[in-house]
């Protein structure tokens, strides 16, 4: 991944420390006019019976030095969408990372005219620091095991019946359903929980260069769709 412009890095870091404001929509017009529109979700602090089951996470994984791996930009369209849904769902109280940090490592790999309302989405997806601070008394970790992903037909339609110029060039969504799960400590006993999660992953890639392989592609975020409200 080539290292982003230096004004860009500090952009990104500054809209992670700030509050989201308003969401910026991604207009798609499929049957009729269908708007990536985010409401209000709910925190992903769990209820005690679903206080963090016992598999390791992978990725985002810690760097020497303590830092979280940046997300590999330079993969395709599908596995790129696969290394942004893993990171939106991996995380570990015990690492002394924040929300902030893990949401910093997909900020960084934005998009940057939906930069602002991308960060907004993943807030959605990550506890609140009272929930994390809930959750680090437990031990909490949690990751995502993925059972499909496709191109969904709203998307393929929307591209089919989209004006000139109104879906970005290179633009691509993907829907994931897997499984959320966690687990950690409830007072001396390890405790686990998992749920089904189905979410959309909307993405924009350059094409490869001539000559150069498919990984000369890069590619960025655009949006998420809601938690559980995925284009089919």
């Amino acid at each position: 991944m080539d290292p982003a412009a230096p004004d860009d890095r500090r952009r990104r870091r500054l809209l992670i420390a700030a509050t989201a404001a308003g969401l910026a929509l991604l207009i798609l017009v499929g049957i009729g006019i269908y708007g990536l529109v985010r409401g209000p979700a709910a925190p992903a602090d769990p209820a005690p019976s679903e206080r963090p089951s016992t598999t390791m996470p992978v990725t985002p994984g810690p760097m020497p030095g303590g830092e979280l791996e940046p997300l590999p930009q330079r993969l395709g369209p599908e596995a790129f969408a696969r290394a942004v849904a893993t990171a939106l769902f991996t995380w570990d109280t015990t690492t002394g990372h924040t929300p902030s940090d893990y949401a910093q490592v997909l900020a960084d790999a934005a998009h940057g005219s939906e930069a602002d309302a991308f960060v907004g989405d993943v807030r959605a997806y990550l506890p609140t620091t009272e929930a994390w601070a809930q959750l680090r008394q437990y031990a909490t970790r949690q990751w995502l095991t993925i059972d499909e992903v496709f191109i969904p037909e709203a998307w393929e339609t929307a591209v089919d019946q989209a004006a000139p110029g109104q879906i970005p060039a290179g633009a691509i969504a993907y829907t994931f359903e897997g499984t959320r799960h966690r687990d950690g400590t409830w007072g001396t006993t390890p405790v686990e929980a998992s749920r089904p999660v189905a979410f959309t992953v909307f993405l924009v890639c350059t094409p490869p260069t001539p000559g150069h392989g498919a990984a000369s592609g890069s590619c960025e975020v655009l949006r998420l769709s809601e938690l559980d409200t995925p284009l089919h």
